[in-house]
């Protein structure tokens, strides 16, 4: 039997599942729409989609590092209870193995197998059994002579709040040493890039615009004004840059100088947090509560 384009619209309507596990339904099915259904549903495909619409903004960060490669893995879950889970635990493990050997984002990582099948439908089948919404969110891979990793608020080895990666140029184990600290300084102080020639343009330009405003309130003359203006961008500078940063473990120096005494340069690094910039509903819990006894 032909399978129409309108006949996967309403198993997707029905279901909720996505455009191709409802056309396979259909397929495997021979088109029979209530067969499909329960296709669907034996394979957890419709129970996970029913899912998908919660907002996933807890989870873990997966961290892995091999011979010059590092990865830093997010996956959400609704719950905090359930990151504890050991299942999902071991899933984030997995799921930050593969990346490290072929994935360049987290769409080829999707579609990359784990244990003979794709990382998406692994998910999937982890959704139906777990009984949350879970995201593969996003996927940082660094590059270098030393990568380095480390985790914050760590819930198991290689996994936890916030993952870093740290990438550096010199004597190895030299550069495990300092990069561990580096990592734990990145966790601690949310650098916006490496280096100045590394910040966004615009953040540059809006931080230029809102001192220059400052500094012309203060009525002094124009030639005060751009040293003014300078010497606070400089200061914003080392602020916000790794290595302009006073190192978080020994102020007396920077980044880059506690680098540079090591015989070391750092080249580049990535901070990934746990549900950074997604919108979390925020739970009325008295409200509900109510709303509940109303019902009663």
């Amino acid at each position: 039997m032909a399978i129409t384009a309108a006949m996967v619209k309403e198993l997707r309507e029905t279901t909720g599942a996505g455009m191709m596990d409802a056309k396979k339904a259909l397929t495997e099915t021979n088109g029979d729409m209530e067969a499909a259904v329960d296709w669907l549903r034996t394979k957890g495909l419709a129970k996970a989609a029913k899912k998908s619409g919660r907002v996933a903004a807890e989870g873990l960060v997966g961290v892995a590092v091999r011979d010059g490669r590092g990865v830093a893995v997010e996956l959400n879950s609704e719950t905090d209870f359930v990151a504890k889970n050991a299942e999902f635990q071991q899933l984030v493990r997995e799921i930050a193995n593969v990346a490290l050997d072929t994935a360049t984002d987290v769409e080829v990582l999707k579609a990359t197998h784990l244990n003979g099948r794709p990382v998406e439908e692994v998910l999937t089948d982890a959704i139906a059994r777990i009984g949350e919404n879970m995201t593969l969110r996003r996927l940082h891979v660094l590059e270098g002579d030393t990568i380095v990793s480390y985790v914050h608020n760590a819930a198991a080895e290689g996994m936890g709040k916030i993952g870093v990666l740290v990438a550096l140029k010199g004597n190895k184990a030299k550069a495990q040493e300092v990069g561990k600290q580096i990592a734990m300084h990145i966790a601690a102080t949310n650098p916006a890039s490496l280096s100045e020639a590394d910040l966004d343009a615009s953040l540059v330009e809006r931080e230029k615009a809102v001192l220059s405003e400052q500094a012309r309130e203060s009525g002094k003359p124009e030639a005060v004004i751009e040293k003014m203006i300078e010497g606070r961008m400089k200061k914003f500078f080392e602020e916000v840059t790794l290595l302009g940063q006073k190192f978080v473990i020994n102020p007396d120096v920077t980044v880059a100088e506690a680098a540079k005494e090591a015989g070391l340069e750092v080249t580049g690094f990535a901070r990934v947090v746990v549900g950074e910039g997604i919108e979390k509903k925020e739970e009325d819990f008295a409200a509900e509560v109510a709303k509940t006894r109303a019902g009663a």
